[in-house]
């Protein structure tokens, strides 16, 4: 029996795309057992396309959604995690689109997207297929990357900016990994708390508040992926939790498991994460 493949590449968007897609993220694994993997709440919107078998979701961030099998989709912002079934073979590209970015290449605000997930072609049209398509036929990571550059380029359009205070909003709750405080934030921009919780909730997806936890989460997840793994407890202080068991409960609620349960899970590469850069520079 072969052993099983496993492999990822990281590309940098083309100039034009980057105030919008951070990243691209290759995946292949193959060969393993089939088994669930947990879709995690993120500060990009979840952005698939599966060059093998389309991606069956089990369980949606919001319940009330149906289960499905898309070959390409986009979720919006969530606080709940996603379940995702495999069976033993992982092939695609994530695009990790900012939620700001959502206006210029999806041709909408982040938050009419929030917590659902929509097929690619339903959301865009004939270009989603022919991005589908064309990755399918692209033989390497760098090729691959080049056939995102040249759809999503064609995409870009110039959309109705979003309110500066909003973007001011997002970039100071990155910037501090989700710990500034609501109640001061508001106050930087110029806005009352309850405006700034409506405006990001509709640009963004979610409010001051939830963005908070799920950068705060997400910041503790990438530290628990870096090794020599770090403590529970130094993570906790690190990303702005009361204690350890804050932490806990935190991940409980958005990862729907004990950071100690999802690190015993994680025995695949996660689609969100690369190794190798490859692409334009």
């Amino acid at each position: 029996m072969a052993p099983p493949v496993s492999e990822s590449a990281l590309g940098r968007p083309a100039p034009p795309l980057r105030p919008f897609v951070d990243r691209y993220v290759g995946y292949r694994q193959e060969g393993f057992a089939p088994g669930v993997h947990r879709g995690l709440p993120s500060q990009h919107l979840t952005f698939i396309v599966s060059l093998g078998e389309p991606v069956d979701i089990a369980g949606m961030p919001d319940a009330a959604q149906r289960p499905g099998s898309f070959q390409a989709f986009v979720g919006g912002l969530h606080a709940a995690p996603a379940t995702i079934r495999h069976d033993g073979t992982q092939f695609g590209v994530s695009i990790d689109l900012t939620p700001l970015g959502a206006r210029a290449l999806l041709g909408m605000p982040a938050g009419e997207l929030a917590w659902s997930v929509v097929d690619l072609e339903d959301l865009v049209g004939r270009p989603g297929r022919e991005l589908v398509e064309r990755l399918a036929g692209a033989p390497t990571w760098p090729a691959r990357f080049a056939v995102l550059d040249a759809v999503l380029a064609r995409r870009l359009d110039e959309p109705a900016a979003p309110a500066p205070e909003a973007v001011r909003a997002w970039d100071r709750l990155v910037a501090t990994g989700g710990t500034v405080d609501v109640q001061s934030l508001a106050r930087e921009v110029g806005w009352s708390r309850r405006h700034l919780s409506e405006r990001l909730r509709l640009e963004v997806g979610l409010p001051p508040k939830v963005l908070g936890r799920v950068l705060r989460f997400e910041r503790a997840r990438r530290l628990l992926q870096r090794p020599p793994r770090p403590g529970l407890a130094d993570v906790a202080a690190v990303c702005g939790f009361y204690d350890q068991a804050h932490l806990n409960r935190e991940w409980r609620e958005l990862a729907g498991c004990s950071p100690t349960t999802w690190l015993a899970e994680e025995l695949l590469p996660s689609v969100q994460d690369g190794t190798a850069e490859v692409g334009s520079s």
